[in-house]
């Protein structure tokens, strides 16, 4: 089959990479769509040591393997758990010592024509919802896990630093939930469609830093954290979003001396994600930029890395 293959220090198309291998309880799936996320990016730039198939944002259609699923559409949750060590038996798989990570962590991801996913993993996409449209379940399943961290009441006053994919999905889905939301981004063309969904969305350089109970820290960056720590309020709380391959060289004092909680915040649920695409209740597909052919991988890869760009795809 093709893939994209990174071996540590370059990435490349292979038109013979090998096929995976259909294990018990899991489902062999022909991958409809593949997205390219910030964390592939950073991989491409050494984040967690990765080699292989990179990818885990992807919709397609199980040909082997759960014969309940055989023919149906599908999106897939990215860690495969042991499924016998302590976490995993306390519903804590996303975290089990021992699991795999598509994409990032010995496991080959979905930027390939066939992917392999445990069956536990899988979700049936409903039929109202459009390939261009489910492919983003996996970072709104990210954004969703904000409401099941720290559940913000209605009106709580947010402010989400950062216009990438992600930073639009935590947007629409903290003012779904009744937050008063400010998008704070670099690009002007990206923020409008968020205020054409009735979402305040201000370019940097126009807005005034005020404190806010919540923010939510979703640049990409590394000087991203230290942007958040500046408008915090005392006691209010910091959610943590980015993943970047460099270190962050900051002080940590501010979160002491200002009593703020810092929240990690990685993988979400997709049920909420799903239900939430099924019902029209936000708006995903304005965030696509382009849709390469996998056999356009590398220039895909690279257009995604430019400032400023939308959402790009791959169809295998």
């Amino acid at each position: 089959m093709r893939a994209l293959h990174w071996d540590g220090s370059q990435l490349r198309l292979r038109g013979t990479h090998p096929e995976p291998q259909l294990r018990e309880n899991w489902a062999c799936i022909r991958v409809h769509l593949a997205g390219i996320c910030s964390t592939d990016l950073q991989i491409l730039k050494g984040y967690m040591g990765f080699t292989g198939v990179p990818g885990h944002e992807f919709v397609g259609e199980v040909v082997a393997g759960g014969s309940t699923l055989l023919g149906k559409r599908v999106v897939g949750e990215i860690n495969f758990a042991c499924g016998a060590c302590e976490w995993c038996q306390q519903q804590l798989g996303r975290h089990c010592p021992n699991r795999q990570v598509m994409g990032i962590l010995d496991a080959d991801g979905s930027f390939a024509e066939y992917l392999s996913v445990p069956l536990a993993n899988l979700h049936e996409v409903p039929e109202n919802v459009p390939d261009e449209a489910a492919v983003f379940t996996e970072p709104l399943a990210a954004a969703f896990e904000i409401l099941e961290q720290i559940h913000p009441k209605p009106d709580a006053e947010v402010v989400v630093l950062g216009d990438g994919k992600l930073g639009l999905l935590c947007g629409q889905v903290l003012h779904m939930a009744g937050a008063r939301v400010t998008v704070i981004g670099k690009h002007e063309k990206k923020l409008a469609t968020l205020r054409q969904l009735g979402i305040r969305a201000v370019v940097r350089t126009d807005w005034r830093p005020q404190l806010v109970e919540i923010v939510i820290e979703v640049t990409g960056t590394t000087d991203g954290l230290d942007q958040a720590l500046s408008i915090v309020r005392p006691r209010g709380t910091l959610v943590l979003k980015s993943t970047v391959a460099q270190a962050h060289m900051l002080s940590l004092a501010p979160l002491v001396i200002n009593e703020v909680t810092l929240v990690g915040s990685r993988c979400g649920p997709f049920p909420p994600a799903l239900q939430a695409l099924a019902r029209e209740q936000l708006s995903v597909t304005p965030l696509i930029d382009t849709i390469y052919p996998l056999t356009d991988g590398l220039a895909a890869v690279h257009h995604a890395a430019q400032p400023g760009v939308g959402k790009v795809l791959l169809r295998p």
